[in-house]
This record gives structure tokens, sequence and C-alpha cells, in this order.
């Protein structure tokens, strides 16, 4: 009797150590985060950005300085910081006999002097024309990959995006520049010896651009020096399409203008130039024209402005 009434004491004991059946867990108190994996970003929008001055934006040569100046020669904006090239006035090869149908027929075109900008229009310009009121804000802030893309410090140095042709015209204007026309921007890409991408004859590949899905979204601008065209132009291949100023038509380069062209007088379609990161070699290739409406801004399109040389 006496190991009987021992024996049920032990077993009373061992089940009062075990944890209750049924017990759920507390929730985490407030202001605690419930999961370390659960991180909020913290980029955020940086109001610092500032318009430089404005009063004297550039130097415009003479006809007499423009006769002496070197390929490649640069000045920088006072408006929004950019870098411009210098691309002499001359005739260039433009179009492609070994591409698609509207890069026919290859044709020689002459083009008058102009500046062009080093490298795509970055998010924190686009965002000084925003502050000085003559800029919408692009469509979107977040691009394919990261979000709060056009408000993030993390992304200043990266190409803007969806934005639309007006949205392209106005930066431009506003800069006291103006968009490419598309014998302007293929003359810039691929100089004049007949080239098929910016940096020669040469395949490319990730060394040279940001193209084929190799990151799925923009990088920084400047970022394949490799790259560059015969002037130092940068991201004329891959990265992010570029809007330019012609209306597009087909079969233009059939009764283009050999001097000077500027595109149809009207049209449905605005001309895109540069391929993007979500195109393959043929999508990059200098010669290569895309269509877009000009009210459809798209995460892979951006843009850089010309100025002429002489007024």
């Amino acid at each position: 009797m006496k190991h009987t009434f021992l024996l049920l004491v032990i077993l009373f004991l061992l089940a009062g150590c075990g944890a209750p059946s049924g017990e759920t867990a507390t929730p985490p108190a407030a202001g605690e985060t419930a999961s370390p994996h659960l991180v909020m970003p913290t980029t955020e929008y940086s109001p610092t950005w500032t318009a430089l001055p404005s009063e004297t934006p550039y130097h415009t040569p003479t006809e007499t300085e423009t006769a002496s100046l070197a390929s490649g020669s640069t000045q920088v904006s006072a408006i929004d910081g950019m870098t411009l090239l210098y691309v002499p006035a001359g005739a260039f090869t433009m179009g492609a006999e070994d591409g698609y149908s509207d890069e026919r027929p290859m044709h020689q075109v002459t083009l008058s002097a102009f500046w062009v900008d080093q490298a795509e229009v970055t998010t924190s310009m686009y965002a000084l024309c925003e502050a000085a009121g003559a800029c919408r804000r692009p469509a979107r802030k977040s691009s394919n990959v990261i979000d709060l893309y056009y408000v993030s410090k993390r992304t200043e140095n990266y190409p803007v995006l969806f934005v639309a042709w007006q949205d392209a015209v106005d930066y431009c204007s506003w800069a006291g520049r103006r968009l490419p026309t598309e014998a302007e921007w293929e003359k810039a890409a691929r100089g004049e010896d007949s080239r098929t991408f910016p940096w020669g004859m040469t395949s490319p590949d990730t060394t040279l651009l940001n193209f084929d899905h190799n990151f799925a979204d923009p990088v920084e601008t400047a970022s394949y020096p490799s790259g560059a065209s015969p002037y130092g132009a940068l991201d004329m291949a891959g990265n992010l399409m570029e809007w330019v100023a012609d209306w597009y038509d087909e079969g233009y380069y059939s009764v283009s203008p050999a001097a000077d062209p500027t595109g149809p007088e009207t049209g449905t379609y605005r001309s895109v130039r540069g391929g993007s990161w979500a195109y393959n070699t043929m999508g990059v290739r200098s010669a290569h024209r895309f269509i877009q409406l000009p009210t459809e801004p798209r995460f892979d399109l951006g843009f850089r402005c010309v100025m002429s040389a002489v007024p």
C-alpha cells in the first residue's frame, strides 16, 4: 500500500513537469519585430536636390571656334551637371543592309555639328527639373526590380525611366537642349566608320553593356566605359532604350533628305533607339529602330539630350 502511494506521487510530479497541451505562443508586443527576415526599406526621397545656377549654362562656340574643336571635346552643363561631347559636322552612313527592312537602304547623311549628352539623364538630374516645376514626376516610382527607384538616394546616378516622350522634350528644353534626331543619335552612337555597335564590330558581351536580361533592370550610368562610342558617349547600346525627336516611318530612309534630316512631319509612333537591358544582340545594334506611342512610358526607356553646336 505504501509503495503504491509513493508511485502515485511520483507519477503526479512527472506529469506536472510537461508543458500544458494546447498552449499558444505569445504574439510579439507592439513595436517588436515579428521576424528578423522582415526588413523595411531604408531608402527615402532626398529633398536636398536643388537647381544649379543657370545664368550661363553653356559656352556656345562661334563658327571659328567650332572649326577648331576636336571630336569628343567636352563641356559641362551648369543646369543639370551633364557632360556634353562634341560631334563634328560631316557625313556618316546611316542604316544597315543586313538588319530589318526599316533600316534600309543604307544611305549617306551629312549632319551639322552638335553636342550630345555623355550618358542617359539620371533620376537626380530629372528631379532637378521636377523641383523647378518644368517636369512632371515619372509615371512610376519603382523599376522592374528596385522599389522607390525614382525617389531613392541609391539610384541618383541611375537613368530615369517611366517618362513619356513629352516628358523627355520638357526636360531637354528646361536644360537648354533638345532631343536628338534619329540621325544625330545614330551618328553619336556609331561614328563615321559604319561600325555595328558603339565600340566597333565585336559581338556584345557583359563587359561592354547591360543587355539580354543580364540584370533585368537598368544599372548606374557610365558603368561600361569599354562600350563607349567613337565620341565617348556611354550606354548607347543596352541599359535603356532612348526617345528621339522623330516620328517613325518604316520607309523614311528612302525619302530622307541627305542633310540634317528631322524625320516625317507627322505620325502615330515616335522612334526609339539603343535597345535596353531586355534586348539581345540584334536589338542593341546602332542601326536598330524601335517604335513607341509617345504617350506611353516604359520600364526600359529613358533619354539623353543634344544641343546644336552653332545656333
